[in-house]
């Protein structure tokens, strides 16, 4: 199935490259309890507990497209995606990752997705980074010239040049995880997945993963298919944002209408004279000093040119920022108002 969509006053069909029809995902585990007795007892009759990772999930994505599929730990996400890239197999339900079935046909599938796990390394420990890509390039069958030129621009966006002869148990974590993305970006992938990517990395590695990504997605075409707990992440590479929780979806859409579940605004302030009295109805004091405050909008209270207008009766203003809250907090709004949200 293809999908319309308008950039730019241009049309565009973009091509599904991942389907997932109710896909669902049971673990089977013996049950343990504490204790000697216990464990004598368990050895006689095993008893196992089902839990259940995904629910039935579905879900289309797009050539191209940045989507973010966030949630709380344990909501399922991984799992997700290591169905998605064959390293698991689901207890039932359907699905498609350019054209093909995950794990059954993992190996034509590994050639044509890169995928970094915040938390697994696909770097050789005790030998430099440069020997990992160089096997990867033989593994991906990457011609030399092809090779050589794409690990270059690799080296000079990461900034690993200096390390990368380095032995990978010697690196920093913010330095291993840049060598980490910068080996799943190798072979040019058409489907990009992060799991927890920028783990360890600095502001200034985070800003230029984000861009390189960024780039790579609308001028490549490669689909980003990112899960991370960064909000930052989430509002700068993706357009799209699917919740899940407890192995369901909760919400899905466009991440701008997120801003409807925006509770609350963030207003920093800087005046000209010292000023402490904030006493207005909806407005919490997070933070104030001499010359400067940081307020908190309610706006189930008061809307927001309203506080603003109260606010500039206080005293002359020479700055102020209006920010909306957190990511996470809107998310939290959003389990809270499904129910889904456990306490």
């Amino acid at each position: 199935m293809k999908r319309t969509t308008w950039s730019l006053g241009d049309i565009k069909i973009m091509e599904k490259v991942i389907e997932a029809q109710n896909l669902k995902k049971t673990y089977i585990t013996k049950k343990k309890e504490e204790g000697f007795l216990n464990g004598i007892k368990s050895l006689l009759k095993t008893e196992y507990i089902h839990i259940e990772a995904l629910k039935g999930i579905s879900l289309d994505v797009f050539d191209g497209e940045s989507l973010a599929f966030i949630g709380p730990n344990g909501a399922g996400k991984s799992t997700m995606i290591k169905i998605l890239t064959g390293i698991l197999y689901p207890t039932s339900g359907n699905v498609s990752v350019l054209g093909l079935t995950p794990w059954k046909d993992r190996a034509k599938l590994a050639y044509q997705i890169g995928v970094v796990f915040g938390q697994r390394s696909q770097l050789w420990y005790h030998l430099p980074p440069i020997d990992s890509f160089n096997l990867f390039s033989k593994i991906y069958e990457l011609e030399r010239e092809t090779y050589r030129t794409r690990l270059n621009e690799l080296i000079e966006i990461f900034e690993i040049k200096e390390y990368i002869n380095v032995p990978v148990r010697k690196l920093s974590l913010g330095e291993r995880m840049r060598c980490e993305i910068a080996l799943a970006l190798l072979h040019s992938p058409k489907i990009l997945f992060l799991d927890e990517p920028t783990i360890g990395l600095d502001v200034v590695a985070k800003s230029k993963m984000r861009d390189f990504i960024r780039r790579i997605s609308e001028k490549d075409h490669v689909t980003v298919f990112l899960s991370s707990h960064d909000t930052i992440d989430i509002e700068s590479l993706s357009r799209r944002v699917v919740i899940i929780n407890n192995g369901i979806i909760v919400y899905e859409g466009d991440i701008n209408m997120l801003k409807r579940y925006v509770r609350k605004k963030i207003v920093n302030l800087k005046f000209k004279e010292a000023k402490r009295d904030f006493d207005i109805k909806g407005i919490n004091v997070l933070e104030t000093k001499d010359y400067g405050a940081r307020l908190e909008i309610n706006l189930e209270e008061i809307s927001q040119d309203e506080a603003v207008g109260e606010i500039i009766k206080k005293g002359q203003i020479l700055d102020i920022t209006i920010e909306d809250p957190p990511l996470e907090e809107i998310i939290k709004i959003i389990y809270e108002e499904k129910g889904k949200l456990e306490t």
